[in-house]
């Protein structure tokens, strides 16, 4: 059987991973020009470590890790407001750049990665389907992937233009890395930010010298600055704190990542032999967190279900009706998706308060999670959850074979 998977992101690759094991012949095509890097830090946790640990990455994602040991937010002299000890491990969360957990999966993938191509027409049939890729070439396939994220090209293809899916969160947000030892020491193996009513600004360390910088701000309107590196110095350069030695270095597109900060909402995430995959169909956005684990787990149940449950199961591998398998899929993701995109709408006040009082409140409950035993708590009440993925599954996931 063969898919071609539009997106070598997070979502595509460990679903790549899945299919292959089960004897399918995977392609995989990437806009991007080659493997990207980039991203801000993220809390990996829930569904998404399982299906990691099933796929024996658990001690490559134990070397990566930062140990961040402190959150806390700093005024403009970078005095300390609030802050909240972390302990190791501290309820389960690995923190990891988004990047290195990509690369991870993608050292385990046998499958072939085009860069620079992604998909210009859809032709479906009885039988298969047809995609014609950006180079002129056709694929002839079983399934066809979009895991091509919030800017599905599969997507407005197949379903129809952005607008129709796409719910903006009324934020942008920017990251990037520099080089800047002395900073990065200061800074240290804690996460720092600094918030204005409407923006925020943060900092951590990363390796070999180098500091993370992560920016969101509230934007009315959704469309990207002409010059984003230019506007976040004039939007960021007067508050402060390390603000004025780091901007300087703000670097351009594609070095600097920027986008708008949304969610996608859509009625169906399939038609025919055409399936969305992570942000293209399920995007929970920055404010929800869990995106990176929600991925690994739609794209662990989708395998399931195309394959009739994957190697581990008598008769896996072989390809089940694609449409209803699909339908199956959505079935089990849809409501863990909705529940961490509610809890993503409800937390964009706490990460980037749109008042004084709000940041107060923040600070206030910081605070208070500070007391012993009262930080687990707290995580539970603003955590979006997720572990029951797995619970809803009409099999038993078993445990898939090591590369």
């Amino acid at each position: 059987m063969r898919a071609v998977v539009c997106g070598a992101g997070i979502a595509g690759l460990t679903l790549a991973w899945h299919l292959e094991r089960a004897g399918w012949d995977v392609e995989l095509v990437e806009r991007a020009g080659s493997f990207r890097d980039d991203g801000y830090m993220i809390d990996f946790y829930g569904p998404g470590a399982e299906v990691a640990a099933r796929m024996g990455l658990s001690e490559r994602l134990r070397e990566l890790r930062y140990e961040v040991n402190e959150l806390g937010y700093v005024d403009g002299d970078g005095r300390t407001t609030s802050r909240l000890t972390l302990p190791p491990g501290a309820y389960g969360v690995t923190s990891l750049l988004r990047g290195d957990l990509a690369r991870a999966v993608a050292d385990r993938v046998r499958s072939p990665v085009r860069y620079g191509l992604t998909v210009d027409a859809v032709e479906q049939g009885s039988g298969g389907v047809r995609v014609l890729l950006s180079d002129g070439t056709w694929r002839d396939a079983d399934l066809l992937v979009g895991a091509d994220g919030v800017h599905s090209r599969v997507r407005e293809l197949v379903f129809g233009p952005r607008e129709r899916f796409v719910r903006y969160l009324g934020h942008h947000v920017a990251a990037y890395s520099l080089d800047d030892e002395e900073l990065s020491r200061r800074v240290g193996v804690r996460y720092r930010m600094l918030t204005v009513p409407g923006m925020m600004a943060g900092a951590y360390a990363l390796r070999g010298g180098r500091l993370a910088m992560l920016f969101l701000h509230r934007e009315p309107d959704p469309a990207w600055p002409a010059a984003p590196a230019a506007a976040l110095r004039e939007r960021y350069g007067h508050l402060g704190w390390i603000l004025p030695r780091v901007l300087p270095h703000c670097p351009d597109p594609p070095e600097l990542y920027y986008d708008q900060v949304s969610q996608v909402e859509m009625d169906a995430w399939s038609r025919g032999r055409v399936v969305l995959l992570g942000d293209a169909c399920q995007a929970v956005s920055l404010f929800a967190g869990h995106g990176a684990s929600l991925a690994m787990a739609a794209a662990r149940v989708l395998a399931e279900e195309l394959t009739g449950g994957g190697p581990d199961v008598p008769g896996g591998g072989l390809l089940a009706d694609v449409p209803a398998a699909s339908a199956r899929y959505e079935a089990r993701m849809r409501g863990p998706v909705a529940r961490v995109q509610r809890f993503g709408r409800r937390f964009v006040k706490w990460m980037a308060p749109p008042s004084r009082g709000r940041i107060a409140a923040r600070d206030w409950l910081l605070r208070l999670a500070a007391l012993p035993g009262a930080g687990r708590l707290l995580a539970g009440r603003l955590g979006p959850g997720g572990h029951e993925l797995f619970s809803a599954s009409p099999r038993a996931p078993g445990s898939w074979p090591e590369r």
